[in-house]
């Protein structure tokens, strides 16, 4: 998991950091969101998921970041928190609750790899992901997918095409078609 959360982090961070300001109002895979809806809602998620990794308290006012270099910071500090002996362990605040700090961790991990395909997607970014990396994200998306899916944070599954990578089955898994291309 932790190889792949910062690989993930590294992805992510370099697509947000390269985000034009032309293409802030962008469309983008999560249907939801434009590419300045997207930084927004990661950059709520991300400082929360940094507070969590470390157990500290929730605060009445949550920090978010929307500037493109500003999120990215924010996935780096995030895992690097996830990095730190015992961040797994045990149960954190996230989100509206408490829940098991590795879940809080393998939500970080899909929030990064999905979010930060959107990101690449919608401004003409590479995106290419390690096999190992791409594994694990397919195993917590399989974990994920039902639950999302009934909270809408994921659409429909799509078909993965034939002999598609654990990387395109979960985009596919996610609701996200990894042929978008805008």
């Amino acid at each position: 998991m932790q190889t792949a959360l910062t690989e993930f982090a590294t992805l992510f961070a370099r697509a947000a950091a390269a985000v034009p300001a032309d293409r802030l109002g962008a469309a983008t895979p999560c249907a939801q969101f434009t590419v300045a809806e997207l930084l927004a809602h990661v950059g709520g998620v991300l400082p929360d998921s940094e507070r969590a990794a470390a157990k500290l308290p929730r605060t009445d006012e949550p920090i978010a970041v929307t500037e493109p270099a500003a999120v990215a910071a924010s996935a780096e500090r995030a895992v690097a928190a996830w990095l730190e002996p015992d961040a797994m362990e045990g149960e954190t605040e996230f989100g509206p609750g408490t829940a098991p700090a590795g879940l809080v961790a393998a939500v970080t991990l899909q929030e990064l790899a999905l979010h930060g395909w959107d990101l690449a997607r919608a401004t003409g970014q590479p995106f290419a992901v390690g096999e190992e990396a791409s594994t694990v994200l397919l195993g917590v998306i399989e974990q994920l997918a039902d639950r999302a899916r009934a909270l809408g944070g994921y659409g429909p599954a799509f078909d993965a095409p034939d002999g598609a990578s654990a990387f395109e089955r979960a985009l596919a898994l996610s609701g996200r078609n990894p042929g978008w291309n805008g």
